[in-house]
């Protein structure tokens, strides 16, 4: 086997786990019942991962508290709130669990300090270890009190009991990384306090130091405790975060005070070390979009196995199998976790390990299904798997007769359609005016951060290769074509058309889409007509070229318009323009070019630019056209993807899906 070294066991603590991969513990929202155990949708979700073959599962944060800091409850299990529900309910996902030979481990928090999410808090003061500014508010929090500190620690220990209780093989403490609260205490940045809680290092480690301690008292030495670890915080200042590449001063945790807590936290009686990098005021760190690169904490990694004697386990966009594998063999880390390529395929680790790498749906880093989705609507799911954490809701419908279903356009929408559809059992075909399939992706993923769109443009040529659905490439359909093929059902996802101003002078006046393909050359100075974040994305790319690059803006900031919507994306892309050195000009409006200078207006007042080129990224309008001159003449017909609705894709993905796998359920 290939990756065989990757499918050895390993031991943390008592218990071994069968290869070397495990799921890493991502927020579990809407994964719990009101009472504070795994409703079903958890339990699908986490055994799911178990089936495909990862041999540890790590459950996303819990809270042992609701006094001292209130988390909107339910927001994720809790294995202190009804402790005979949730050994109840998470009896029954260890034991589906267990019978898939993996293991799993309990994620237990002491809450997020002033890192508190503002929308589930309401009127209950956040806390933090001494009076410090809240992360997101502006306000102080309020100091904890020892008595407070003690209570909780007390919480670990009946938490902890329970899921022994409940079949958990450990537990995972959460955590002295990102900053939240424990972190919070162990940073002498953010804890200021006088008693035995505050000072030195090992002051300032004694809350957790206290909790192993007290989970150990309770459960029995030889139950695994293990410890989710940041060795460096990458914070420059309250709300500022160090970017990849850059000198700052560290106000949080550097390497050698991380070395240091390290081997202190082992000696309490941490068996294995999660590591990772990042806080709240550096998010993406912690949650690394597509602008980091791939593998981010393994220098880290390496530094922490070189000064601590337990297993180490390394994250952060470890997909890549072939960088999985060296991390290991070089000793860089003794597992690897995947969080949010396992929301994209449960079955990733079965299918590396049967030889099927090219099947592996790959994740983009998009954060759009996952954490955007949990900011905003406290449920985690993944862009490009409609059926992650909702398993049961979007099992594939049976079909009670085939039917043929002629489908327009190559793009995403129309790739997934087809893909249920002949999964299903339907009898779907794509004709594609282009070359190749993939529509948007092939040009979105010309930057070199963004290379998982073509993987993601290839792994659904893949797909349709091995479901056999026929494929008409270089194919234009018009209304006649339609009028006289024989099908049953048609799904129309023709895509958008870029929207184009005229500034006068055409031949140096370029699509966005045309330059990411290398169909026109901007020259060595350009200027991007639009802020959002296909104009963002170019100017960066095209920045890395070493091209001088002006983004004119109507509003007062990029990206407010169709922007990311996990903060981590946002954050860093919009750090990343003034830190590249890419000019903007805001409240700007674009008047005219000459083929030299492009002139805009600002608030009254005018202004050249100098420039080789402008580039048109002022969005995209449906292209309907098709679906209008044929939609009275069709019985079944659906509109799918951007040509229905431009949007992002995410919503290609889920409506497609949602449409091929209830077409036809009679």
């Amino acid at each position: 086997m290939e990756y065989s070294e990757l499918f050895t066991p390993i031991k943390i603590g008592n218990v071994e786990i069968k290869n070397r991969f495990a799921l890493a513990p991502m927020g579990p929202l809407g994964l719990a019942d009101t009472d504070g155990g795994f409703n079903q949708r958890g339990i699908d979700y986490y055994v799911e991962r178990a089936k495909g073959g990862t041999g540890l599962i790590i459950t996303g944060v819990s809270f042992v508290d609701e006094e001292v800091e209130q988390h909107g409850t339910p927001t994720c299990p809790s294995s202190t709130m009804n402790p005979l529900h949730f050994v109840r309910t998470a009896k029954e996902m260890t034991e589906r669990i267990h019978a898939y030979g993996a293991k799993v481990f309990y994620q237990m928090s002491a809450g997020f300090g002033r890192v508190s999410i503002p929308n589930i808090i309401g009127d209950h003061p956040p806390v933090a270890p001494s009076v410090i500014p809240h992360r997101f508010l502006d306000i102080d929090c309020r100091e904890i009190t020892k008595e407070e500190v003690e209570m909780m620690v007390k919480k670990f220990g009946e938490g902890a009991f329970n899921c022994k209780r409940a079949g958990f093989d450990g537990i995972q403490i959460h955590a002295v990384h990102e900053g939240y609260l424990l972190d919070q205490f162990a940073i002498a940045f953010f804890n200021h306090r006088e008693d035995e809680y505050g000072g030195s290092l090992e002051n300032r480690l004694r809350f957790a130091k206290e909790i192993v301690e007290e989970i150990k008292r309770r459960c029995g030495e030889d139950f695994t405790v293990t410890l989710r670890y940041s060795p460096k915080s990458f914070i420059k200042d309250w709300r500022k975060g160090g970017l990849p590449g850059e000198e700052f001063e560290e106000k949080g945790r550097d390497i050698e005070e991380g070395i240091e807590a390290a081997k202190l936290l082992v000696s309490y009686g941490y068996e294995a070390l999660d590591v990772d990098v990042g806080s709240y005021d550096a998010w993406y760190w912690s949650h690394p979009p597509m602008y980091q690169e791939k593998g981010l904490y393994r220098p880290f990694a390496k530094i922490m196995k070189e000064h601590v004697d337990v297993p180490i386990i390394c994250a952060g966009r470890m997909d890549n199998p072939d960088m999985a594998l060296e991390a290991i063999k070089d000793g860089t880390c003794d597992v690897i976790s995947l969080g949010r390529p396992l929301l994209a395929d449960p079955d990733y680790v079965k299918k590396l390990r049967a030889s099927r790498k090219d099947e592996i749906r790959p994740c983009i880093s998009c954060q759009e299904g996952c954490m955007g989705r949990i900011q905003e609507y406290s449920l985690i799911n993944c862009a490009v798997n409609p059926m992650a954490a909702r398993e049961a809701v979007t099992k594939y419908n049976p079909i009670r007769k085939s039917k043929k279903v002629m489908i327009i356009g190559g793009g995403l929408a129309a790739c997934e359609a087809a893909r249920v559809l002949a999964i299903r059992g339907h009898k779907p075909e794509i004709f594609e005016k282009d070359d190749k399939l993939g529509g948007v992706l092939l040009a979105g993923g010309v930057p070199s951060f963004k290379e998982d769109d073509l993987h993601l443009a290839r792994w659904y040529t893949r797909q349709l290769e091995i479901l056999e659905v026929p494929v008409n490439l270089n194919t234009k359909v018009d209304a006649d074509m339609i009028k006289n093929s024989y099908f049953d059902v048609l799904i129309v996802a023709t895509g958008s058309k870029p929207k184009l101003i005229d500034l006068g002078y055409p031949e140096k006046t370029f699509e966005a889409m045309d330059v990411l393909l290398g169909k026109k050359d901007p020259g060595e100075k350009t200027v991007i007509i639009g802020g959002g974040l296909v104009g963002c994305e170019l100017a960066l790319h095209l920045r890395e070229q070493g091209k001088e690059v002006t983004i004119v803006e109507a509003l007062d900031d990029i990206l407010k318009v169709n922007g990311p919507t996990c903060h981590a994306n946002h954050d860093m892309l919009h750090a990343l323009i003034p830190y590249k050195k890419i000019n903007t000009e805001l409240l700007s409006k674009a008047k005219s070019f000459d083929g030299k200078n492009l002139l805009i207006e600002r608030e009254g007042k005018e202004k050249t630019i100098e420039a080789d080129s402008v580039i048109l990224a002022i969005g995209y309008n449906s292209n309907k056209d098709l679906y209008k001159e044929v939609e009275a003449e069709v019985p079944e017909i659906y509109e799918l993807g951007d040509g229905k609705e431009v949007s992002n894709i995410m919503y290609a993905i889920w409506d497609s899906f949602e449409v091929a796998n209830h077409i036809c359920m009679y």
